[in-house]
């Protein structure tokens, strides 16, 4: 884009210009010669110039026979894109279709064992509830739950016991020493527990 220079007796100046927010530029005096940075062109050295100015063609080729070829070119290799590519990477083009038709396969088998699978299937709409009204499954989780929490209150026992018969906790609090106490009967209820199950 070429700036508007506008020329009277005083010389040559860039207009004064509204800006977006509605103020105004001041008018700018050029000096002869300037050239707007925007408008110098681009260096290239003497080989990009040598090689932007060498014809595509071959000396002495007719343009229309580089086209005709080209056009038997892509119909001979099927109009496909691979026409400029190596055989490694045609062939590997083709590994990567033949890849893609079998995941496609095996996603269609998946599918199809799947939704036979589901056919099979029967949703239970009773829920097996014991003879006092509570959930079954939901007593097996508490069970499951209450068994575990006696489990590591048998093991901090166990862990109690063998500092005081090694030694190292001398004089035992009165906290401790309860502790020690139920420890047999969380062994009963263990038991009574596990033997539910």
């Amino acid at each position: 884009m070429a700036t508007p220079y506008v020329s009277d007796e005083s010389g040559k100046y860039i207009a004064a210009t509204q800006r977006p927010d509605g103020t105004w530029r001041k008018p700018r005096r050029v000096k002869d010669g300037y050239v707007p940075q925007e408008e110098v062109p681009v260096y290239e050295n003497k080989y990009v110039k040598f090689f932007k100015s060498k014809p595509d063609l071959p000396p002495g080729m007719n343009p229309d026979d580089a086209a005709l070829a080209r056009q038997q070119q892509q119909q001979v290799s099927g109009g496909t894109d691979s026409a400029g590519l190596s055989k490694t990477a045609k062939r590997n083009m083709k590994r990567k279709e033949k890849r893609k038709q079998q995941n496609e396969q095996e996603a269609s088998v998946e599918v199809e064992s799947l939704s036979q699978d589901m056919d099979g299937m029967k949703i239970a709409e009773e829920v097996r509830v014991n003879p006092d009204g509570t959930d079954l499954a939901a007593a097996a989780v508490e069970k499951a739950k209450k068994i575990k929490n006696l489990r590591k209150k048998l093991r901090q026992v166990e862990d109690l016991q063998q500092k005081v018969d090694c030694g190292e906790l001398k004089s035992p609090s009165k906290e401790q020493l309860d502790k020690l106490g139920r420890g047999e009967a969380l062994r009963a209820e263990l038991q009574q527990l596990e033997g539910h199950l």
